[in-house]
C-alpha cells in the first residue's frame, strides 16, 4: 500500500498530467475560441464546486478580484492556442514568474537581487525565441504570431494572478471557482449564438472543464495538503512539458525548434527560479 506521501505526490503529478492535455483538446474543438473559453470555464465551475468542499467557503471580494486576474488568463490562454501551437501557448504562459519578478519592486515592495536578474535573462531570451521562432502557419496554428502576442499576455496576468494570491485570504481553490465563473460570463457576449456544434464539441468541452480543470484542481488540493510547495512546483512542471507531446500525437502538431529551444530556457529558467526561492 503506497504511504500517504506518495499518494499526495501521484495527485500532484496526475494534476500536472491533466493540466497538460488542455491545448491539444482544446484543438479538437470546431468550436471558436471564445466558445471554447466560456463554456469551458461554465462547466468547470461546477465541477470544482462539486469536487473540492474548500470552493465552498471563504468567499470575498479579494477573491473575486483575483478571479479576475485568473479569468484573463484562462481566456488568453485558450485563444492563443487556437492561433498558435500549444507549445507556444504554454511556453509563454510559463513566463509568468519573468513579469512576477520584474514587478515585484512595485508591487510587493520586495528587491531584486543579482541572481534574479540572472533568471529573469534566461526567461526573456526563452521568451524572445518563442516569439520570433518563424513558426509556418499550420492548420492547427492558423496566426502564429497573433497567438504568441496572446500567449505572452496570458504569461502577464498569471503573473498578476499569482501576486493576487499572496494576499488572497481563504482558500485558492475559490479563486480558481470565482475565475472560471468570470471567465464564462466574459466571453459569453462573443461566444453567441452558437450556430453549430457538434456531438464530439460537447465531449472535449465536458472533458475539459470536469475531467483536465475540475479533477486536476481537486488532485492538486489533495497533494497540497502533506507536500511542500517546493516539491508540487517542481512536479507540476510535468505540464509544460508534456502539453506539447499531446499535440503532436493527436493533431501532428510541431512546434519550431527555436520555440522549443525557448521553452527549455524558460523552463531551466522557472526551475532556478524555485530552487533559488527554496534556499
Amino acid at each position: 500500500m503506497p504511504s500517504s506521501r506518495t499518494l499526495c505526490r501521484l495527485a500532484a503529478l496526475g494534476a500536472a498530467v491533466l493540466f497538460s492535455t488542455g491545448g491539444a483538446a482544446i484543438k479538437a474543438t470546431t468550436l471558436t475560441s471564445w466558445q471554447v473559453a466560456s463554456f469551458r470555464s461554465g462547466i468547470a465551475a461546477l465541477a470544482v464546486l462539486a469536487l473540492a468542499p474548500a470552493a465552498r467557503r471563504d468567499w470575498s471580494w479579494r477573491a473575486w478580484l483575483a478571479g479576475a486576474a485568473y479569468a484573463a488568463t484562462l481566456i488568453t490562454f485558450v485563444l492563443a492556442n487556437k492561433l498558435t501551437t500549444s507549445a507556444n501557448a504554454v511556453f509563454l504562459q510559463s513566463t509568468g514568474p519573468l513579469y512576477l519578478l520584474a514587478l515585484s519592486p512595485l508591487l510587493l515592495k520586495e528587491r531584486v537581487r543579482a541572481r534574479e536578474v540572472a533568471v529573469m535573462a534566461l526567461m526573456a531570451l526563452g521568451m524572445a525565441l518563442v516569439l520570433f521562432s518563424g513558426q509556418r502557419h499550420l492548420a492547427t496554428a492558423p496566426d502564429p504570431a497573433r497567438g504568441n502576442m496572446l500567449g505572452a499576455a496570458s504569461g502577464l496576468t498569471w503573473a498578476f494572478t499569482l501576486v493576487s494570491l499572496r494576499w488572497l485570504s481563504g482558500s485558492a481553490m475559490t479563486m480558481v471557482v470565482a475565475g472560471n465563473v468570470v471567465a464564462c460570463l466574459a466571453a459569453l457576449p462573443q461566444a453567441l449564438p452558437l450556430l453549430s456544434s457538434t456531438a464530439t464539441d460537447w465531449l472535449v468541452l465536458g472533458y475539459l472543464g470536469i475531467v483536465q480543470v475540475g479533477l486536476a484542481y481537486w488532485l492538486m488540493s489533495y497533494a497540497v495538503k502533506q507536500l511542500p510547495a517546493l516539491e508540487v512546483s517542481l512536479l507540476v512542471l510535468a505540464e509544460p512539458a508534456l502539453n506539447p507531446v499531446w499535440t503532436v500525437i493527436l493533431h501532428g502538431e510541431r512546434p519550431a525548434p527555436w520555440a522549443i529551444l525557448g521553452g527549455a530556457l524558460i523552463l531551466a529558467a522557472t526551475l532556478a527560479n524555485l530552487f533559488r526561492r527554496a534556499v
